[in-house]
């Protein structure tokens, strides 16, 4: 299988002197297309700095990230814009939808900004709802959902504009257990059915349990890179 992600010694910084702090420190890594990757660590070992990194939601300030074969240092304003909404998911811990729209509107958005008709727009809109168990609650906004329902509005979201990839940071976090177990079998199941590939910044045991590959961060440097034979 190909990579879809390539990172080559990747530095991100912040502040200055004796204020410095590496988040990220020549970092390499290559992650194959389909895989189901945690990547883990305590606080402030660089987790979600490397997420946003490979988002495009934040600039490194030394090596190259390639994203499906895209070096994202070259892209920059409406070009980055538009290669993350085309290429990239995102789960967020706090879900980001948008309360005036219904659960199919924020769907339907992002299938929306990319010129997809509206016929099309619609049978993914459907095929989404039922894949993450929200058949009959497509009109309901996110005021109206459970905390479980409205992250799986936004996994549907993220899988609608059929991205190459799915960053999710800490996605359980505001779940209780049970909601959070249900919802990453859920997302493991879309893994497996439509190998899309799945990077998690986490904490969460129940994550790591499921992930099959486990990328352990420590003052932004790979401690350990190990397949999950259990997963």
């Amino acid at each position: 299988m190909s990579n879809v992600i390539e990172i080559q010694n990747l530095t991100r910084k912040y502040g200055k002197g004796v204020a410095e702090v590496i988040a990220v420190n020549q970092l390499s890594l290559n992650i194959e297309y389909g895989e189901f990757t945690a990547i883990i660590g305590p606080s402030g070992s660089g987790k979600s700095t490397l997420l946003n990194l490979i988002g495009g939601l934040d600039n490194s300030d030394e090596g190259q990230i390639l994203l499906a074969g895209n070096n994202l240092a070259s892209m920059s304003g409406k070009k980055m814009s538009d290669f993350r909404r085309d290429h990239i998911g995102f789960i967020f811990q706090a879900y980001n939808l948008i309360p005036v729209l219904s659960a199919a509107e924020n769907i339907e958005y992002i299938m929306l900004l990319q010129g997809i008709s509206n016929a099309e727009r619609s049978k993914r809109v459907e095929e989404m709802l039922h894949l993450v168990g929200l058949e009959g609650l497509g009109n309901r906004r996110p005021s109206e959902l459970s905390g479980g329902q409205q992250q799986r509005v936004a996994v549907a979201r993220a899988m609608a504009s059929e991205p190459e990839i799915i960053l999710a940071d800490e996605p359980t976090a505001n779940l209780d257990s049970k909601t959070g177990a249900s919802l990453l079998d859920m997302m493991k199941g879309l893994n497996e059915e439509k190998e899309v590939t799945f990077v998690f910044s986490t904490h969460d045991e129940m994550i790591m349990k499921r992930a099959k590959r486990l990328i352990h961060l420590r003052d932004g440097s790979i401690e350990r890179d190990e397949s999950n034979t259990n997963a």
